[in-house]
């Protein structure tokens, strides 16, 4: 019996095209957040692309309207990519490489933000640029892919310093970025840049929450059979039953498992309430299911 056949080859490629596609929208995003909000506003919100508005900014100088992005993009991030590619090797850089590549091209042709866009209301921009980069942030991560910089660094120094937890080391360098934009443009842009900061964060949860969030029910009835039957037929959910005791009263029964989606949740109720309203029953929320019947799958 072969162990590898056409149709894994198949699935593997509808998911490399996925997360090419992923990696070209979540990157976009990023790109049209730091283009059209955070460097009109120069607001600097951490990672290399808040290090290049910080660069831009200071070659105004030396250059009408300062060196571009795109420039700093390229330049900043060549360093870090060689340093991890040296500490974690080539193949897990490549993801996170392509989009370091799309943004650098999208952030060289975009063209300047028009005046219509621009505002002076630090709490929009901190809002819309957040939600921007939150969700452009999310979707990379989804397809196993960042837009370089200070996470990848901070990985790769991860290494050398492993009694640093990961997030401290990129929050650690993150910080530095956003202490440079308070030095280059003023506090108030910086306090405005750390609400932004925590949009981006909240939005990333999100995305990568969305549709993996369910479902866990125990319940634990006399009508055991009634219930189980109801749920896999009626509901085309999975239920497992487990043997369990009544610590007060030494009683056996079982009590029924059952993982399902929140939109399956009210069915799952009427189900319990229509064959016993005595049952004990109840409800909690797991953060991501995998298998048969979820968005995701083992590969």
């Amino acid at each position: 019996m072969a162990i590898w056949n056409d149709e894994n080859n198949h699935i593997i490629t509808k998911l490399r095209m996925r997360d090419a596609m992923l990696i070209f929208i979540g990157t976009t995003l990023v790109s049209l957040a730091v283009q059209y909000v955070f460097d009109p506003a120069g607001m600097v919100t951490g990672g290399v692309s808040g290090m290049a508005i910080v660069c831009k900014k200071i070659t105004e100088t030396i250059h009408p309207g300062g060196i571009p992005l795109w420039f700093w993009n390229v330049v900043l991030n060549i360093p870090i990519f060689l340093f991890a590619i040296y500490v974690e090797g080539f193949r897990s850089t490549i993801r996170t490489g392509l989009s370091w590549i799309i943004m650098s091209a999208e952030l060289a042709v975009l063209p300047a933000c028009p005046d219509w866009l621009r505002t002076d209301n630090l709490l929009l921009t901190a809002a819309y640029g957040g939600i921007l980069f939150g969700i452009g942030t999310g979707i990379l991560l989804q397809a196993h892919a960042t837009s370089g910089g200070t996470d990848m660094f901070g990985k790769s120094l991860h290494v050398f310093f492993p009694h640093i937890s990961m997030g401290r080391l990129i929050q650690i360098l993150d910080g530095i970025v956003v202490v440079l934009g308070a030095i280059t443009f003023d506090l108030e842009h910086t306090l405005f840049a750390i609400i932004s900061v925590y949009v981006t964060g909240r939005l990333t949860d999100k995305v990568l929450d969305q549709g993996k969030k369910a479902k866990i029910a125990l319940i634990i009835s006399s009508k055991n059979d009634e219930i189980s039957h109801d749920i896999l037929y009626e509901l085309n959910r999975g239920v497992t039953a487990v043997q369990g005791v009544g610590v007060f009263s030494q009683e056996q029964k079982n009590v029924l498992i059952c993982v399902c989606s929140m939109r399956d949740l009210p069915d799952l109720k009427k189900i319990v309430k229509q064959y016993d309203k005595r049952a004990f029953f109840v409800v909690g929320t797991i953060s991501e299911a995998m298998g048969e019947g979820f968005v995701e799958k083992w590969s």
